[in-house]
């Protein structure tokens, strides 16, 4: 017997093999995997409804130990001899309200057929979706598709798992809706990300809603997500990127001072701190420390406009979109920084004359934590394929827009804000460091120009341990009443959310 033939059938029985495992490999995922789903499709073939027949996959969130939980799945109405409007099952929400205003929800659209609407069910809605056409496809056409797919690498229709930890996700929800209830904010947001990696662990927005009733709000913009589609002047959380990219182009040093005036005229525009009082010569911690707008000018004019605008446009990216999953996002306003004006700069060194939205103000913070690079914040981590393959969602590498010494320096310059200055020292962690900055702006006026005297935007980030940070913070609220600075009303909640974490993870302290 020639090896010629020996080799010949040792090919045919290995394609039999593998031809065999595939259709016992299907047949499991089609009787037992998604058994239930077959057997409402055969139902509905004889089940006279009135609207297509509601077919998509699960979304999941994930909690801290890997377990998938259900967060979006679909509920039977009634027994297979039940006519509904229907059909004979919807989309149902498991968290009911539970992050809301990220998953999004499924609706009807003009053309009759159900799809995602707002959130992650309207980005992923090619991978959820299921359209009426495939439900009852040959079986063997469906067999070997599938086996084409899997081994071309192909993408498939699918289950999605996020990053979202619905214990911290919750967690999250019940810190706004306290603040809500204190402060009276029209609007209060908050993230929960990794920022070594961009994972959103929580997203909130508060006021929310509940995602089994959506239908009985009367504001449909309460369906939206400001985080990624609205842009807002974010006040003084900007200075510690100011300070790291003067350090960072070797425009200032840690040990660099300056004479503190109290206020400056630049352009013909008056700048002052918050209270106009002159501090005399003082170091570049005190910008920080004491939150000084005169001081964050000082460092945009040690720059100069070309500089800082490379900074703030080609390394933080706040004039394009993050690439997060989410529909509808925006890129923030920063037509300022193309005038030539030096006024323009001392502005937006403080946050204010330029606005952007708050997670494209997480990404660029979180490169102060993460050694200096510029992630990409996203909600998905796989996609649980039909075919029974996990296929895990690919993020890019980060880039480095910082230098690694220069996260280290401005993270050493903000626990030194936690520990000693800010809230008078109450946030302070005797066995952990946390590095943490407050914003208090000015909510620009729409109708004619300039700012409200009497409504602000209060902005809070932080992330721990300083030098070892496995999460980032960042909480924001639109018009809150009763308090004049976001150190007065965001300090406790950052504190509590913080102290959750840590003893949620078990995050061993670094002091």
């Amino acid at each position: 017997m020639s090896s010629r033939f020996v080799l010949r059938v040792r090919l045919l029985t290995a394609l039999l093999i593998l031809v065999a495992l595939v259709i016992v490999g299907k047949l499991y995922f089609l009787q037992v995997v998604h058994g239930q789903d077959y057997a409402r499709r055969a139902d509905a073939q004889i089940i006279a409804t009135h609207n297509p027949l509601l077919n998509r996959g699960a979304i999941y969130f994930t909690d801290k130990d890997g377990t998938p939980i259900l967060a979006a799945t679909l509920r039977e109405l009634g027994d297979a001899s039940t006519t509904s409007e229907d059909g004979n099952h919807q989309r149902y929400y498991p968290g009911g309200s539970l992050s809301a205003r990220t998953l999004g929800f499924v609706a009807y659209n003009n053309d009759d057929e159900q799809k995602g609407r707002y959130g992650l069910e309207r980005y992923y809605d090619p991978v959820l979706g299921r359209s009426s056409d495939n439900l009852y496809r040959n079986f063997f056409v469906e067999l070997f598709g599938a086996a084409q797919d899997v081994l071309s690498g192909k993408g498939q229709k699918g289950d999605l798992v996020t990053t979202i930890e619905p214990s911290v996700q919750g967690e999250l929800e019940r810190t706004l809706l306290e603040y809500e209830e204190t402060w009276h904010p029209s609007l209060s947001g908050g993230i929960v990300m990794d920022p070594h990696t961009g994972a959103i662990v929580a997203m909130a927005v508060s006021p929310t809603f509940d995602l089994n009733h959506f239908n009985k709000e009367d504001d449909p913009t309460i369906y939206a997500n400001p985080i990624a589609e609205n842009v807002y002047e974010l006040g003084s959380i900007m200075k510690p990127l100011t300070v790291a990219a003067g350090l960072d182009s070797g425009s200032i040093t840690e040990t660099t001072t300056y004479n503190d005036t109290g206020c400056i005229t630049v352009d013909t525009k008056k700048i002052c701190n918050f209270d106009a009082e002159a501090r005399g010569v003082i170091p570049v911690q005190e910008i920080l420390s004491q939150s000084l707008n005169v001081g964050a000018s000082f460092v945009a004019t040690k720059m100069g406009p070309e500089i800082m605008r490379d900074y703030f446009l080609n390394k933080y990216k706040f004039n394009e979109e993050t690439g997060i999953d989410l529909p509808g996002e925006v890129r923030g306003l920063t037509q300022n920084l193309e005038d030539g004006r030096a006024v323009e700069f001392d502005t937006a060194s403080f946050g204010q004359g330029i606005a952007v939205t708050p997670i494209e103000m997480a990404r660029a913070l979180a490169t102060l934590a993460n050694g200096g690079k510029l992630v990409t914040p996203h909600l998905g981590a796989a996609i649980k394929e039909e075919s029974g393959i996990t296929r895990e969602l690919g993020w890019g590498e980060p880039a480095q827009v910082l230098k690694p010494q220069t996260a280290t320096a401005i993270s050493r310059m903000l626990t030194q804000v936690v520990d000693t200055a800010l809230a008078n020292g109450d946030l302070k962690l005797e066995r952990y460091s946390i590095a943490a900055k407050t914003g208090t702006a000015q909510i620009a006026d729409p109708s004619g120009g300039g700012y409200y005297k009497d409504r602000y935007l209060h902005s809070f980030f932080g992330y721990f341990p300083s030098y070892d940070a496995k999460f980032l913070v960042f909480l924001f609220a639109v018009e809150p009443r009763g308090a004049p600075f976001a150190s007065q009303t965001w300090a406790p909640p950052f504190k509590s959310l913080t102290q959750f974490l840590i003893n949620y993870y078990n995050i061993p302290p670094d002091r």
